[in-house]
């Protein structure tokens, strides 16, 4: 089934997301590719294929492959991840499953020891700016660059 395609139909909500996007990728205090990876955890865990395929082929220009696939597993390969990029990731899962996590006192602790407080505030943003985008993408079938 054809879907259709959001940012056309409302073209001003987009160019308001979009905002945001800019703000996090360019305004923001946070590295490109610890952006890029919370963008993949958090499409992940809401399964959108365009922003998983999308966000996959861009760390993919600064990660290795083998860091990559185990994004899903990052608690379980700590050698693999940085102290903050562990951070990140703890508190954007949290903040992604905000229904189920209520984002508890322990995980904004957490993440407050490993970010300045301009930082927490930007990755939080961050999160939440996919978060939308997946609420988006998912339900419209954005297409993704993948082959077979």
């Amino acid at each position: 089934m054809t879907r259709l395609n959001w940012s056309e139909v409302a073209p001003e909500g987009a160019k308001a997301l979009f905002g945001v996007h800019h703000y996090v990728t360019t305004a923001g205090s946070l590295p490109a590719e610890l952006i890029h990876l919370v963008f993949l955890r958090v499409s992940q865990i809401n399964g959108c294929a365009h922003c998983i395929d999308l966000h996959s082929r861009d760390l993919l220009k600064t990660m290795s492959v083998d860091k990559l696939v185990l994004v899903p597993v990052w608690d379980e390969v700590p050698h693999l991840f940085s102290d903050q990029e562990r951070a990140a990731l703890a508190w954007a899962e949290e903040v992604t499953r905000v229904s189920e996590t209520h984002a508890s006192d322990e995980a904004y602790a957490a993440a407050a020891a490993a970010f300045t407080p301009k930082a927490l505030v930007d990755l939080t943003i961050t999160i939440a700016a996919m978060n939308a985008f997946n609420r988006l993408g998912a339900p419209f079938r954005l297409p993704v660059a993948a082959k077979a």
